[in-house]
């Protein structure tokens, strides 16, 4: 399964290499390892993660495609989203079928027909539109919610540790 997995994640970092997103750079963190990835990710502009350089990793399973990777950024980012260690928590990385809670439909979790670029564009999304129904941190979901001018602000701190400020 993991010789499958390792020709898929070929081709994926040949893909993104060849044609990278815009404001995303991926790839495998050393040529003898294609199981962990790092990805930089540039803030939307328009958004307060606007001109934050964040780093994530990417761990990817033995039986990838079939099970999706985990994702954490390692920058640190006040997000409703990303739990305060780092996690990531978005649909697309959710075992695929059925949801336990009744939360999401199949057809939002993964899938092997998902990309490490679908992923990645993801969470770009996520930054720039929180899906406060579902936060991974309680703060950061309510103070989006309620005290948007304060949730912007701790944004922002996290875009200045980004670039080192």
């Amino acid at each position: 399964m993991a010789g499958s997995a390792l020709r898929r994640l070929i081709a994926e970092y040949k893909q993104l290499t060849n044609n990278p997103p815009d404001g995303i750079l991926a790839g495998p963190i050393s040529d003898e390892n294609f199981f962990e990835w790092e990805a930089l990710i540039t803030g939307p502009s328009g958004t307060p993660f606007e001109f934050g350089v964040f780093v994530t990793r990417l761990h990817f399973p033995s039986d990838y495609p079939l099970s999706p990777p985990k994702m954490k950024f390692v920058s640190e980012i006040f997000h409703p989203n990303v739990y305060p260690d780092g996690r990531v928590c978005i649909s697309i990385l959710h075992a695929p079928g059925d949801d336990p809670m009744g939360y999401e439909t199949s057809a939002e979790r993964w899938s092997p027909v998902q990309s490490i670029e679908k992923i990645l564009l993801s969470v770009v999304s996520l930054l720039a539109e929180p899906n406060e129904a579902s936060p991974a941190n309680v703060d950061a979901a309510k103070m989006f919610r309620e005290n948007r001018e304060k949730f912007d602000e701790m944004a922002k701190r996290s875009v200045r540790k980004t670039l080192g400020l």
